[in-house]
This record gives C-alpha cells, sequence and structure tokens, in this order.
C-alpha cells in the first residue's frame, strides 16, 4: 500500500527518503483516478521497486497540491533526487510511462535496481 502525504512536511520527508519517488496526486470523486491507481501501483511494484510511491489526496492536501502545481486529476510526478523529471496529467498510460522511466531508472540505479 503506497504512502498517504497529507502535508508539506510529509511530502518532502517522503522526497528526501527516497532517491526516485513517484507521487500520485488523486481526489476521492475521479473515477479515472480509482481505475488507474491500481495499475500504477503494480507497476511501479513489478517494474521500479526501488522507487517509492506515495499518493496525495488534492482535496485533503490542497497546499502540497498547489506547492507541486497540481491543478487535474489524475497527476503522476516522477522524481530523481528531489527534482522533478517527469509529469503526466489525465491520460496516463502505464506502458508508455514505463517506457519513459527505464532510462532514468536505469541510470540511477543500474542493475539494483531491480529485485
Amino acid at each position: 500500500m503506497p504512502t498517504e502525504l497529507s502535508d508539506p512536511e510529509s511530502f518532502d520527508g517522503f522526497l528526501q527518503g527516497h532517491a526516485a519517488a513517484a507521487v500520485y496526486f488523486t481526489r476521492a470523486g475521479c473515477n479515472v483516478c480509482h481505475v488507474l491507481r491500481p495499475r500504477l501501483e503494480e507497476l511501479f511494484a513489478n517494474s521500479f521497486p526501488r522507487m517509492g510511491f506515495a499518493t496525495v489526496d488534492c482535496e485533503n492536501a490542497p497546499e502540497v497540491a498547489g506547492q507541486q502545481r497540481v491543478f487535474a486529476v489524475p497527476t503522476l510526478v516522477v522524481y530523481f533526487d528531489g527534482a522533478e523529471a517527469l509529469r503526466k496529467a489525465r491520460g496516463i498510460a502505464p506502458v508508455e510511462l514505463a517506457r519513459e522511466l527505464q532510462r532514468p531508472y536505469a541510470l540511477r540505479f543500474g542493475d539494483e535496481g531491480r529485485s
């Protein structure tokens, strides 16, 4: 189960605690968000196991969403060493996302990235 980030402190701590991290911004009333979430959780668990995965409910954590410039859901933001490396909003295709992350993930973790 991914970590739920609810305030700027937990968000910053999550990024500091992971060399690579993906944060999924969602809200309770978003059906697309709920359908896509398990697919993304599975993708990160199976293909990018060294990346942290967390969620932010934009209704419960509007300050975090605003600080990260998230104005539409679903939005997925990927960070390497605390810096934003990739942002996908609305039409997030897991297969395309996996292709885009393979190279930066391999560069960051090399052969040790897969478990």
